[in-house]
């Protein structure tokens, strides 16, 4: 394969790939690898013990810097409000940020920009660094946690944090410690810690020694452990973290919430996220595949490496399969010591297997097995996993995957697990997948913040499409203490480590790298943070395009002509337009799509944020609203004395729109890429409209995965070909026996007829632009309603929804009947509140306890209710309109028979067996 070496060097433009090696990846041979382990990955989430003070007033002052005094406390300002100036801080104590900001040096492009290690050792001498320190008393803790999600919840108006973030515990300065066993073996290797996420302010040290950190929580980050390691011994690891209140507008979490990985290499090694594969002549015969390999050389001495990559396809569980697809010898590189250098190389790939989002298309991966040898000798081994797509996007018709259009129909995602809290766990992420896709949902925004990598893997395995975001503010704060102040030294650091973790991920196809900050206020001067950052991008990925959202930036203004794509907020459909709000100080802007097309005819608009719309399960309240998108209120739609809103699903924030609406709007605009939905899965925190709750009213799917009306809704819109349809609201009304109660049909008919105890309520037929059918004067009898659609003609589906007896027994579900005895598998049981013929009960609330037996443990419970205050660690739940959840965890090791029981009094009890395997 010498030949490769003399390729002509090619510029890709788009594909995409994961790094992403699995544990201990190097320990698995076959015969293409070294016979002996050079680099090993190691995951070190087990047994850490952690303890968190009481309170910021008992805390150690090992303060990163100052924080601005927060006088108002209230969290429960409208999302658009304007963002304002940041508050200049001063502080007469000493800080650490000096020994932190080094960390962010290999980020920086400008080497004069670099950040210099003062003398000295801040904390070496605090006793929770010590390796000698008695910490048995400490909480023993497995990672990913969550320091914050048991609560308590913090209720009523002067609880020290409010709804926004989610009336729990996040905040707090917080410590972890582990021991870290490194053979007298590893001497003379470099040895890292790798943390895919700590929220936030993190701080490290190992024996004593102050070793580095990262202050913003949402992404991932490394530190050098190699100066400070001794060798054939036990070596103390600490980590300090400091969440401050008033930081988001949602619930961020607290602790090390996601994966912590312990990294042996040889000193001359791949770099950090150091291989990129892009890909261009895309073709059913072929694709051209470039790849540039970042190679360190930690050593003391200059180091002569040759770099080979071999290529095989992955198959739908993501495990290499086939023999080797192709090769590549790179050339040889001259490494000085205590630097890096890039090698570069091209080759083809035949008869490429194209990924590309489901339905129509597959998403198929391959793995680049890279190797490095130096004198003959291999001394590293590095793991891509990557796909090869092509993405097109149209100004005039939307987005191409692989020349197919497809309509984007994307939901934007806030980064907690519901229950589990921000812990990132696989099976319970892949669980929101699931139920999204059964929507047909095609897309996640991953709004504001870089994801866990995991979350990533499991786009790009399951064909999602995905726009990577970072950044919810930028200089001008939305919050006291969000981003905006680290911005100044931390933004460029974070953007360049946000786009080269993922930019293999062929899920990907965008990067964002803002959302709704105040610098749309700002003119040129805002445009100039957007485009430094712009810039950025572009040179970590210049295949992909990058957008920023925005929610009041116009045409003419300055900031959109930074971005590829015009992310839009709600402006598409209009944004406080009906006569109610004139004279508004708030955000009020007729609809804009037209406006942004005819300004940036080449630029390619998308919709980043729609809706907003609220609803909750089960809830329907009377009057109903003759518009088709309204704005909510007591008496029309809401009632705030016991904060709910009703699942008519006609009701928005009062900058969003129904489903309905956006639809509408986007269905006459059809250069318009399509929408991602605000949002897919409730979230704990901003609770708009009522913020005495714990979590939001504008999911499609509610915090315990129990999907609202809204959900068939969108599954009729984006799912035509899907023969369904759905009645609301049920039919347990007995104080409205007489009364006028209107009924919906969602369905992906055009047309439907209405029965009510065998009589027919008429034949109607969707008009242009419509996406429900209504009977608007139904007078409730109690019986049985049934809808029967039809689609061009043809019968195609129907739906049947009974008057139902009184709660007389439980009925419990499991997603999964078997799970992995890892101690990180979960089941999903759903149990409900049933009549003699096992027929939801739909206004029941029982009080429901549960009990377990066998290897298994229940993690969490909840019931979707975004007003109920009980511990989601509680055994004890009441039902929410005939519904709760419980989340039950494996063992590590241990496997058998989980028998998990609910019991509720004077009903029939319920168990269901899972195997643990």
């Amino acid at each position: 394969m010498k030949w490769l070496k003399h390729l002509k060097l090619i510029f890709i433009a788009l594909t995409g790939f994961i790094f992403c090696a699995p544990p201990l990846a190097a320990r698995q041979h076959d015969k293409h690898q070294p016979k002996g382990i050079v680099r090993e990955r190691i995951s070190i989430d087990q047994t850490w013990l952690f303890y968190k003070y009481d309170s910021a007033a008992s805390a150690d002052h090992l303060i990163y810097d100052g924080r601005p005094e927060v006088r108002d406390n209230k969290d429960n300002k409208a999302a658009d409000s304007k963002p304002t100036e940041a508050v200049k801080v001063e502080t007469t104590q000493d800080v650490l940020k000096p020994w932190i900001l080094p960390a962010g040096n290999r980020f920086i492009k400008d080497a004069s920009k670099h950040h210099i290690r003062p003398e000295g050792n801040p904390g070496g001498n605090f006793p929770f660094v010590q390796g000698n320190f008695d910490d048995r008393l400490w909480e023993s803790v497995d990672l990913p946690h969550d320091w914050a999600i048991k609560g308590p919840f913090q209720k009523g108006w002067n609880s020290e944090v409010g709804g926004g973030m989610g009336r729990l515990p996040s905040n707090g300065v917080a410590w972890y410690r582990k021991k870290l066993d490194i053979p007298a073996s590893d001497s003379g290797k470099s040895i890292f810690i790798d943390v895919d996420g700590a929220m936030s302010y993190a701080m490290v040290w190992l024996n004593g020694h102050l070793v580095g950190g990262w202050p913003y929580g949402y992404n991932s980050w490394r530190v050098d452990l190699t100066p400070y390691i001794v060798p054939g011994g036990e070596n103390q690891l600490a980590i300090r973290l400091d969440n401050p209140n008033n930081s988001a507008r949602w619930y961020p979490g607290g602790g090390i919430y996601r994966n912590v990985w312990l990294i042996k290499a040889n000193p001359v090694h791949v770099g950090q996220w150091g291989t990129i594969l892009t890909a261009s002549h895309i073709s059913k015969t072929s694709a051209t595949i470039n790849m540039v390999v970042t190679i360190d050389n930690n050593s003391k001495t200059d180091a002569k490496i040759e770099a080979t990559t071999v290529i095989y396809a992955l198959d739908a569980a993501g495990q290499k399969s086939g023999k080797a697809v192709a090769s590549l010898l790179m050339p040889d590189s001259r490494v000085d010591a205590g630097k890096s250098d890039r090698v570069e190389g091209s080759f083809i790939i035949k008869n490429p297997n194209l990924w590309g989002p489901p339905p129509t298309q597959k998403p198929n991966r391959y793995i680049a097995m890279t190797t490095l040898s130096q004198n003959g000798r291999i001394i590293d081994s590095y793991e891509t996993r990557f796909g090869i797509r092509s993405v097109e996007f149209n100004p005039d018709k939307g987005m191409l995957v692989n020349g197919e259009h497809i309509l984007i129909k994307g939901v934007n995602q806030h980064h907690d697990l519901g229950a589990l809290g921000t812990a990132f766990n696989t099976r319970a992420a892949e669980r929101q997948l699931e139920i999204l896709r059964e929507m047909g949902c095609n897309a996640i925004r991953t709004s504001h913040n870089p994801p866990a990598p995991e979350l990533l893997e499991l786009t790009d395995r399951l064909g999602f499409l995905v726009i990577d975001e970072i950044f919810d503010s930028w200089e001008l704060k939305k919050t006291p203490h969000d981003f905006h102040l680290i911005f100044p030294e931390w933004s460029e650091p974070d953007t360049r480590a946000f786009v080269r973790r993922d930019r293999n991920c062929p899920s990907v196809i965008m990067w964002s790298f803002g959302n709704e900050v105040g610098e749309q206020y700002t003119g040129t001067q805002g445009a100039a943070i957007g485009k430094r950052l712009y810039d950025i991008v572009k040179e970590e990925d210049p295949t992909r395009p990058a957008t920023c959202a925005m929610n009041y930036a116009k045409p003419d203004m300055a900031l959109p002509g930074v971005p590829d794509v015009i992310g839009l907020n709600y402006q598409g459909e209009g944004i406080r337009q009906s006569p109610e709000f004139e004279g508004t100080d708030r955000i009020r802007t007729a609809p804009q799509y037209d406006a942004f097309h005819k300004k940036f005819p080449g630029k390619m608009i998308l919709s980043t944020e729609t809706a907003s719309a609220f609803s909750s399960r089960g809830i329907y309240l009377f009057p109903v609203s003759k518009e088709i998108s309204a704005p909510l209120r007591d008496g029309r739609g809401g009632d705030s004395r016991i904060c709910q809103v009703s699942s008519y699903e006609l009701h928005a924030v009062d900058f969003g729109s129904s489903a309905d609406k956006v639809f509408g709007s986007l269905e006459q605009h059809p250069y318009v890429a399509g929408e991602f939905v605000w949002n897919g899965w409730d979230y704990i925190g901003e609770p708009t409209p009522y913020y005495e709750a714990r979590s939001s009213y504008s999911g499609i799917i509610d915090l315990a995965g129990f999907k609202k009306d809204r959900f068939y809704l969108y599954q009729a819109h984006w799912r035509p070909e899907l023969p369904m349809a759905h009645i609301l609201p049920h039919w347990n009304w007995p104080e409205r026996i007489g009364q006028v109660t209107p009924v919906h049909i969602f369905t992906s008919g055009d047309e439907a007829e209405l029965f009510l105890n065998g009589k027919s309520l008429g034949k109607k037929k969707k008009a242009e632009y419509a996406y429900r059918l209504h009977w608007d004067e139904v007078v409730y009898e109690p019986g049985e309603l049934k809808v029967i659609a039809y689609k061009n003609g043809i019968r195609w589906a129907e739906e049947v929804m009974k008057t139902t007896g009184e709660a007389s027994q439980l009925r419990v579900t499991a997603d999964h009947p078997r799970i992995i005895a890892d101690g990180k598998d979960l089941a999903f049981i759903t149990v409900q509140i049933s009549d003699k013929n096992g027929l939801l009960v739909p206004r029941s609330d029982n009080p429901i306890r549960f009990s377990i037996d066998g290897p298994g443990e229940i993690v969490a419970t909840d019931n979707g209710d975004s007003y109920n205050l009980e511990s989601f660690a509680s055994h004890n739940r009441n039902a929410f309109n005939g519904l709760a959840l419980v989340i039950v965890r494996s063992m590590a090791g241990k496997k058998g028979t989980i028998t998990l029981t609910a019991k509720s009094n004077g009903i029939k009890e319920a168990r269901i067996e899972l195997q643990a395997r």
